[in-house]
Formats: C-alpha cells, sequence, structure tokens
C-alpha cells in the first residue's frame, strides 16, 4: 500500500532512538538536516534503559542548531499521536520498543539498524539520507505484519494480563529450577504434556527471532500462520508446529508445577501462577511495516544470516526463451 504526504505544515516524525550505539549522533544530525529542509518536526523517545553513567545524552541544542524543530517524548501509548511514521534508531530490541509505540497509534514503522545483525531494520545507517527524503516526500510502501493477541488467565479464572506481539509470547521457567510442566492445546483440544524449559509461540514475523533460536522454520512474513515452538522439552512429541492463522493456541502451566512468566516480545510480562494458562488468538490489529528496499525476504534471509549460496547458477533458459517479469493479458 503506497502513502501520500500531508498537505498541512504540522507534519513530524517520532524517533526511538537507542542512546548507546556509537553511530547514534551523526545519524540523528543527519536526520535533523533532512527533516528541517523538508519541514517535518521530530519527536524523539529515548529508548536506552541503562544507567546514566553507561547512555549517550541527546544534544537536543545541537539538533536545534541544525534548524530542526525537536521535542522529547516519554514513552507511552500517546507518544506517536499524530506522527506520520516511527522511527526505530538501533537494532530489533529498539525496533520492537518503537513497534510498542506505534501499533496503539495505527502509524507505521521503519528500522534503520544501528546494531549487528538487525533482522527487523528496512534499512542500514549508511542509507539515512536517502530514506528520510522517501520518507518526507511518501515515496514508501506500508505492508502489515500479523500480530498476536495475548491472554493471561489465573487458575480462579481471572484476567491477570491482555497484551499483544509483533514476535511472539513466550511462556518461561520463572525459577530456572527443574523444567515446566506445559501442556499445549490447539482449538480447545489438548496436543502435548511435557516438561521444557518453555513454549514460543510466534508470528512468521518472529520466526526469525527467539523462535528460530529454539528450533523453530524460518516462515517467510507475508504468510499467515502462528509458529508454536517448545524449548529443550523432554519429550517424544514436542516439535514445533505451524497452525491455521484462525487457531486458539492455549499453553497451561500444570497446577501442581512451578510458576513460569509469560512474556511478549521481551518487553511486556507477567508472573504465571501454577494453574495458569496463556491464550493466544491472531489479532485483528497488525503492525503497519514501512518498505522503502525491494529486496525480496530471500536476499534479507541470506545477507543477515550470511548463508552461503556459492555456486548458485539460476535457472538456464533455452534458445529463444524468455523470462516473463509480471503484467496480465
Amino acid at each position: 500500500m503506497s502513502v501520500e504526504t500531508r498537505d498541512s505544515g504540522d507534519r513530524s516524525f517520532l524517533i526511538v532512538a537507542h542512546t548507546g550505539r556509537d553511530d547514534l549522533l551523526p545519524t540523528l544530525e543527519a536526520i535533523a538536516v533532512r527533516c528541517a529542509a523538508g519541514g517535518v518536526a521530530m519527536r524523539i523517545a529515548d529508548a536506552d534503559h541503562r544507567g546514566a553513567a553507561q547512555r549517550a545524552d541527546i544534544d537536543f541544542d545541537r539538533l536545534r542548531e541544525l534548524g530542526a524543530t525537536v521535542t522529547h517524548v516519554e514513552h507511552g501509548d500517546a507518544a506517536a499521536d499524530g506522527c506520520e511514521v516511527v522511527i526505530a534508531l538501533g537494532g530489533d530490541g529498539t525496533f520492537l520498543r518503537a513497534a510498542e509505540l506505534a501499533h496503539p497509534a495505527s502509524v507505521p514503522v521503519i528500522g534503520i539498524n544501528l546494531g549487528h545483525i538487525g533482522f527487523l531494520a528496512e534499512a542500514e545507517a549508511g542509507a539515512v539520507d536517502e530514506v528520510i527524503g522517501r520518507l518526507i516526500d511518501g515515496r514508501y510502501d506500508v505492508e502489515p505484519r500479523m500480530t498476536l493477541d495475548v491472554t493471561v488467565v489465573g487458575a480462579d479464572g481471572a484476567i491477570l494480563l491482555h497484551s499483544w506481539a509483533l514476535n511472539e509470547v513466550v511462556v518461561q521457567n520463572d525459577t530456572h529450577r527443574g523444567v515446566l510442566e506445559l501442556v499445549t492445546e490447539v482449538d480447545g483440544r489438548p496436543v502435548s504434556a511435557f516438561g521444557a524449559d518453555g513454549v514460543l509461540v510466534s508470528t512468521p514475523t518472529g520466526s526469525t527471532a527467539y523462535a528460530f533460536s529454539a528450533g523453530g522454520p524460518v516462515m517467510w512474513p507475508d504468510l499467515e500462520a502462528i509458529l508454536v515452538v517448545p524449548s529443550n522439552a523432554h519429550a517424544l512429541f514436542a516439535r514445533p508446529m505451524v497452525t491455521s492463522p484462525h487457531s486458539r493456541i492455549a499453553v497451561e502451566v500444570e497446577s501442581d508445577g512451578h510458576a513460569a512468566i509469560a512474556m511478549c516480545d521481551g518487553r511486556r510480562s507477567v508472573l504465571l501462577p501454577p494453574g495458569a494458562r496463556v491464550e493466544v488468538v491472531r489479532s485483528d490489529r497488525s503492525v503497519q511495516w514501512v518498505r522503502v528496499d525491494p529486496e525480496p525476504f530471500t536476499d534479507r534471509l541470506v545477507t543477515k544470516f550470511n548463508l552461503p549460496v556459492t555456486g548458485w547458477r539460476g535457472r538456464r533458459e533455452q534458445p529463444g526463451q524468455h523470462r516473463h517479469h509480471g503484467g496480465s493479458g
């Protein structure tokens, strides 16, 4: 889905910045210059939760000297209200913090990688000038990414948490002593009971994150499905499952076992007492994902994971044969 820029002069981008990154300040300065020239104000939210002695303060005065209109905003559901785009400057953790602010406001989000792998990022820091120019001019597309609704229910039926996840919800051991006894359920029917370190319920977007490390498959992000991945399970049948996007997934903590924790995207967590259950369904609200790079997911996968592709030749064409590149008729 393509976008159009606003006609009014009241335009702003929300920037979620990881102040621990060495190249943050020059990146912010480059953004400030472009935004000043394009008449777009900057809101900046700090995404670094380390102690003050370990953080690099953002020089707001310097950004204003470059002509930018800059304000500092606190994290909260209203942080992105009225913005056109939320921009994450950092790694995947910063992107998830940015998505947390963009989601309630239904504002599209884009990641500019200042980290290592940065799988969720759309662009690298070296392309920041071009990317911001495209955002100012409205030369970008927006695609929806599936999210999950997460409800945590206590043994007495009380709602302990209602949240959401872009990557995954993880049910894991609270004490790290012994195994966690769990039962998985799909569409109201039990599938398997086992001891494990935990269970992940993931979106296709999250399949390349924690779920991948736990042994789950890579899923293309435009696929609509829910992935269930046990983590270090002690069971004969504890393989990853790919279910329908319409499935209702539940993970129960056995009533006579250990307590656990449910965590959404590594950001929002709640204690699971024995007998609690985590219920997961596809959400009606997606995260709006900014695309400025037409690179296919396959190429991104190869690049980010440094996969070996030496020796690939591609499909060979017969004489007189031409590849069809789309179109109709």
